[in-house]
């Protein structure tokens, strides 16, 4: 039984995003990936979608969405699914970095807004 420990997990860093890496096939999972996400401030993402639904447990602060033009903001404790081949962004409009858990299916694909696809986010390998 695969076990990630939390002083094992890798870390992926990217200029807006700090990543842990839990769950995902290199690390024994086979249908679930799981990570946890912290957004640092007065960031965003790229507009994106996956070809599959992707789930947002918020752990603190305030992460703001746009999920098919829709705004919603997302405190602790709430939790969002973005449908699958949905169009969202990802903002963090406050001062301090914001975190949440995040589960996608093993195998899942992004694709930016712009048609570019990106593939398999590498915390998710």
């Amino acid at each position: 039984m695969p076990v990630i420990r939390a002083a094992e997990a890798p870390i992926f860093d990217t200029p807006d995003a700090h990543v842990t890496g839990y769950t995902s096939p290199s690390r024994g999972a086979t249908e679930i990936c799981t990570w946890r996400l912290q957004i640092k401030p007065g960031t965003q993402s790229p507009a994106h979608w996956l070809d599959h639904e992707e789930t947002f447990l918020q752990l603190d602060g305030t992460l703001h969405f746009s999920v098919a033009g829709e705004e919603i903001a997302l405190n602790a404790g709430d939790a969002l699914a973005v449908p699958a081949n949905t169009l969202f962004q990802i903002a963090n409009r406050g001062t301090q970095p914001v975190s949440a858990i995040v589960c996608l299916p093993v195998g899942a694909e992004g694709t930016l807004a712009n048609g570019k696809v990106v593939g398999v986010p590498f915390w998710a390998r």
